[in-house]
């Protein structure tokens, strides 16, 4: 008994000494072991092609789920439709670009940019998207963004702010790698649809974007869009109340993305607001319900509109873990029948052409 015991000790000084050698050699070689990763991380990220495993087909990307209020999972508002390897975005918040890059998603392929309404959280990223587009594209035409009439002084004002910064790459880098032409964007803007009407914005190869306007008041214009491609169809709410508009536009279309707000949490942070005595944001709480939709409005909204899927986004306020979504969601009735989604920064929803199916992965 002595004897093994004995031995089960030499085995263990034997273990625990393998272990000590082996963790020093580690931190010995923590400096190649360093490169090692990052140059397998580096070649991983830059052969990484998501479109071109893509199907033929009109897909979602969301690449900014957020709004104005602090989310550390989300970025500002951003989603990305694919067609045929182009990506056109719809809002572009704080954040989203480099979300654009996380998710694989290089902004270089971006064909244009559309804009729901003004609001700084919808468009503070242009700056950084135009100059991603162009100088990881090697763009040689501006960013076409179109948007309702207003968006010229927007995008003027975007283009001056980042001229002194273009010149410098250009010099930097040379023509051929930075040309001047494809610096900044260029507006195209049209009418704010009235009385219900609809108008389309883009008609190209197959793709057609529908514009249609909604309730944000006072923010005015504010609008919606609709894309179709191949028999497939994504509707985007912008940001407003409950809409006849929204549910005319989608009429039975595959996907409804939808910005959503939950009141009695927005009534609770007002609550806390005001016990802090923080009058200015409480007065802020107080009135940013007005003019979003609850998460059991935007359901019924979808029900009435016979969308196949409906996927919330532009979250307010933050919902940075999973355990909060039901919470978030309590008043949401069984009523719609389609699926609904919590939009997350990352998600990829895939439409094939012409089918039915809706297919999910996470980019992130």
């Amino acid at each position: 008994m002595g004897r093994s015991k004995f031995f089960s000790k030499r085995r263990l000084w034997g273990l625990a000494i393998g272990i000590g050698v082996l963790v020093s050699a580690l931190w010995l070689l923590r400096a190649e072991i360093g490169a090692r990763l990052f140059a397998n991380a580096v070649e991983t990220a830059v052969n990484r092609d998501v479109i071109g495993e893509l199907p033929e087909g009109m897909h979602l990307a969301l690449c900014g789920t957020g709004s104005p209020l602090p989310d550390p999972s989300r970025a500002g508002p951003c989603s990305a439709v694919i067609v045929d390897g182009k990506l056109f975005i719809v809002d572009i918040g704080g954040g989203a670009v480099r979300r654009l890059g996380e998710m694989g998603l290089s902004p270089g392929r971006i064909e244009a940019l559309l804009l729901t309404h003004f609001h700084s959280d919808h468009i503070d990223g242009m700056g950084e998207l135009m100059l991603q587009r162009w100088a990881g594209g090697g763009r040689d035409a501006p960013l076409p963004v179109i948007a309702p009439e207003g968006v010229a002084a927007i995008v003027d004002g975007i283009n001056a702010a980042y001229a002194a910064d273009a010149r410098y790459r250009v010099a930097h880098h040379g023509e051929d790698i930075m040309p001047p032409s494809g610096i900044g964007g260029i507006a195209q803007p049209f009418a704010l649809p009235t009385d219900n009407a609809e108008q389309i914005v883009y008609d190209q190869d197959g793709l057609k974007i529908t514009v249609f306007a909604v309730n944000h008041e006072p923010v005015v214009p504010a609008v919606g869009y609709r894309f179709d491609y191949k028999g497939r169809s994504i509707v985007f709410s912008g940001d407003t109340t409950r809409s006849a508009a929204v549910e005319k536009a989608c009429n039975g279309c595959d996907i409804l993305v939808h910005e959503v707000l939950n009141a009695e949490m927005v009534s609770l942070t007002e609550a806390a607001m005001k016990k802090a005595k923080r009058p200015r944001l409480e007065k802020i709480m107080a009135d940013i319900p007005d003019y979003h939709a609850t998460p059991a409005e935007v359901a019924e909204s979808a029900k009435a509109a016979k969308a196949k899927m409906l996927v919330f986004s532009h979250i307010v306020p933050a919902v940075p873990i999973g355990l909060l979504e039901p919470y978030y969601l309590k008043d949401v009735t069984a009523d719609f029948r389609g699926k609904i989604v919590m939009g997350k920064d990352g998600m990829l929803f895939i439409l094939p052409a012409n089918k039915d199916n809706i297919e999910r992965r996470d980019l992130l």
